[in-house]
């Protein structure tokens, strides 16, 4: 199936596999709580059992250097696209509202970014991560 939209996230390559695997879920819940369309049905197993929903389309997982996460930070926003953002500074903080006094106190052009997630209109996603490859 061919969505309208795309959702990507981009992950720091030289992270340890935990902090990959924490910041891609991070990201991800800040694209669904953006975007509350994206989340599809509950699930139901064959006994009867219910689910959580999951987000309906999939999640493509870019892989980059601070300088490439920066880029795609750059033409994020010249496009008007609000990315969610997770810095390394927000690994040394143990809550939601230490995370966020994490970003505020470093200008943009600072950020010591690890992770990046959008969903937008597929061709301008392309645009934002032109010359990324998939993470591996």
């Amino acid at each position: 199936m061919q969505f309208d939209t795309k959702i990507a996230l981009v992950i720091r390559s030289d992270l340890e596999g935990w902090q990959k695997l924490n910041v891609s879920a991070f990201l991800a819940s800040g694209v669904a709580a953006a975007f509350p369309v994206s989340i599809g049905e509950p699930y139901q197993d064959g006994s009867g059992t219910p689910y959580l929903s999951l987000i309906g389309q999939p999640i493509l997982i870019y892989g980059g250097d601070g300088p490439q996460l920066s880029r795609a930070l750059d033409r994020a926003l010249t496009r008007d696209v609000v990315p969610a953002i997770y810095t390394e500074d927000m690994f040394k903080t143990t809550h939601d509202g230490a995370n966020r006094e994490a970003v505020r106190a470093v200008a943009r052009a600072d950020l010591n970014l690890v992770g990046l997630g959008f969903r937008a209109e597929r061709k301008i996603v392309d645009k934002i991560l032109d010359g990324l490859k998939f993470h591996a």
